[in-house]
């Protein structure tokens, strides 16, 4: 069973009905005692990361969803899901993330540029990875964003977009792959990474 967690940040159904493509193993939970049940998480979302974080944490989410990363669960994290990885972020003042990734998220600050960033941008893929199979570097992705992460950790980064600054936007070890763009909107490109990760979640 792959579980989308639901909480209360953002429509969860274009990711719902993307995996559905290629499993019909799929269900929405508010609940964290879902995860023993499930052979993989995505968490997706929209919105405000302080926000995002006090849900989490409301809702018990937090700590279940961390042991479930550090103990090799297959995870997905998108948009809103991919920052909250991190271990902080600057949005509407210091947030503390789920930390799995050492790094802050913080503000596009180039000038000229519009923020947020949004619309598709060409993607470059630093290093392999399963969930990637398939996926050439260089291809576009749709993006819809204010904040980016700033790694501390090289190893972590499998792809990078520019914006006025080169920033992260796959990241991933192990069994977690997250990315910063909408693969469930990105056509064929970014359903194919959905598709590798169905893939993972039901090996």
């Amino acid at each position: 069973m792959i579980t989308v967690i639901d909480y209360g940040m953002g429509n969860l159904r274009s990711v719902v009905k993307a995996v559905e493509k290629y499993t019909g193993d799929v269900r929405v939970s508010q609940d964290p005692a879902s995860i023993a049940s499930s052979a993989a998480l995505v968490l997706p979302g929209d919105g405000a990361f302080k926000m995002a974080m006090e849900h989490l944490n409301s809702m018990g989410w937090t700590g279940p969803l961390k042991e479930y990363i550090r103990g090799g669960g297959v995870f997905m994290g998108i948009c809103l899901g991919f920052q909250l990885l991190f271990s902080r972020s600057e949005e509407f003042g210091e947030s503390e993330g789920l930390d799995i990734i050492p790094g802050d998220v913080v503000k596009f600050r180039t000038p000229g540029l519009k923020v947020p960033h949004m619309g598709w941008n060409n993607v470059a893929l630093r290093q392999e990875s399963p969930y990637l199979d398939g996926v050439d570097s260089g291809s576009y992705f749709y993006f819809i964003h204010t904040y980016y992460p700033e790694v501390r950790d090289p190893a972590w980064v499998i792809g990078e977009a520019e914006y006025g600054v080169t920033f992260p936007c796959i990241v991933g070890k192990g069994n977690v792959i997250a990315t910063q763009f909408h693969p469930e909107k990105s056509h064929h490109v970014g359903l194919k990474i959905i598709e590798n990760f169905v893939r993972k979640a039901c090996s």
